[in-house]
């Protein structure tokens, strides 16, 4: 592994240097990002991308991910050790040697293998205590469960990012395993709980957020029938002809007909959505001309509809330039990309600070976003 940029400023009191990891569900690698955070007014920061790569996943690690569902519950435990020992690794080998000099701790979302809200269920593969061992560095992750032990959808997390970090935008839309959108909320007051005495405890929504449909996840697997393991640019679904019938039974699925909170996760791909693909005895060019069609008409109508309107798209979806193409040939507002970098590490930097707040206590979760019963400061702490 290369070393990062041997660059670091100076501690300052009040100012932080997290390491952020994400792991999505598309397989694609391990994002690292190293992050310097300063307060700026009451409540906002700004933070600096200082250093960043993307480790692609050794073949045995990608078969070891995809198939760690199956797994009973023994091994499922054994690999949450072990992979949490390689991230530890890959944390530590990608700075040079004294690097815990370098960074106050690591922020990790792990990699989603069980999400099933509606059952209390959230898994991510990782263990925070081999993280920090292998790492040397605290480490805060795990940060769904908590929510959805509130009665939450663990996700998304990143729109607490999106408010204090890319407060700029109309709205931020990652473009990921799976598309989600994360906007503000004109503020009014919604129930948290309610107390003992049956007074009403209230808090003001400041934002909205929800999963959309998936991205990458689908357009990675039907790639994958061509021994490709992604489609670059949409160039292969850009050549395919658009399947009419396919295109209005995905639209018809009944997620879409949800108000959120709401979230998606592997399972419901593998259930509800793969079924009506493999029904179709269609070229995969053309399923993905059609997947693509569908994702974006999907993400367009959660868009904000101002024409002034701009939206900040980010995730290795926001590189296919064909499925760009669709959601701004539907949609009102205007798409915006930023720089590169920021499109690749956008979940690793909003990783890291939602370890951040974890770290100073604050809320990290918002219930408005996820439906839980109350805002949490999520994550568990590990110590080296």
């Amino acid at each position: 592994m290369r070393a990062l940029n041997e660059s670091f400023q100076a501690k300052i009191p009040g100012q932080y240097v997290v390491i952020g990891l994400m792991s999505g569900t598309s397989l694609d690698g391990l994002d690292l990002a190293r992050v310097l955070f300063r307060p700026e007014g009451h409540e906002g920061w700004r933070f600096e991308l200082m250093d960043k790569d993307t480790l692609p996943y050794p073949e045995e690690w990608r078969e070891k991910l995809a198939s760690a569902h199956r797994l009973p519950a023994f091994d499922l435990l054994r690999l949450h050790s072990q992979y949490g020992t390689y991230l530890g690794e890959c944390v530590r080998d990608l700075f040079r040697p004294g690097f815990e000099e370098y960074a106050d701790f690591v922020a990790s979302h792990g990699h989603t293998v069980h999400h099933r809200p509606d059952q209390g269920v959230t898994f991510q593969l990782g263990s925070g205590d081999a993280l920090a061992r292998a790492a040397r560095l605290p480490v805060y992750w795990d940060f769904r469960s908590h929510d959805v032990a509130l009665g939450g959808q663990g996700a998304p997390l990143v729109p607490v990012a999106d408010h204090l970090l890319f407060g700029q935008f109309d709205a931020c839309l990652n473009l990921g395993g799976f598309a989600n959108v994360s906007s503000p909320w004109e503020p009014r007051p919604i129930v948290l709980v309610e107390a003992i005495n049956h007074s009403r405890v209230e808090n003001p929504a400041r934002r909205q957020a929800f999963d959309i449909c998936p991205v990458n996840f689908v357009a990675n697997l039907l790639a994958r029938r061509l021994g490709r393991e992604y489609d670059p640019e949409g160039q292969i679904g850009r050549q395919g002809q658009l399947l009419p019938d396919l295109l209005r039974q995905l639209d018809d699925l009944p997620f879409y007909r949800l108000n959120g909170p709401k979230s998606l996760g592997r399972e419901w791909v593998e259930t509800a959505f793969m079924p009506l693909l493999e029904a179709h005895p269609a070229p995969v060019e053309d399923l993905l001309r059609t997947f693509y069609e569908h994702a974006a008409r999907q993400i367009a109508q959660h868009l904000p509809r101002p024409a002034a309107s701009k939206v900040l798209a980010t995730g290795g979806g926001a590189l296919n330039s064909f499925l760009l193409e669709r959601i701004r040939k539907h949609a009102d507002a205007q798409v915006v990309l930023p720089e590169r970098a920021i499109i690749d590490y956008k979940e690793a930097i909003a990783f890291a600070f939602l370890g951040l707040l974890r770290h100073l206590g604050q809320h990290n979760v918002w219930a408005c976003v996820t439906g839980a019963s109350a805002d949490s400061c999520s994550g568990l702490l590990s110590l080296p």
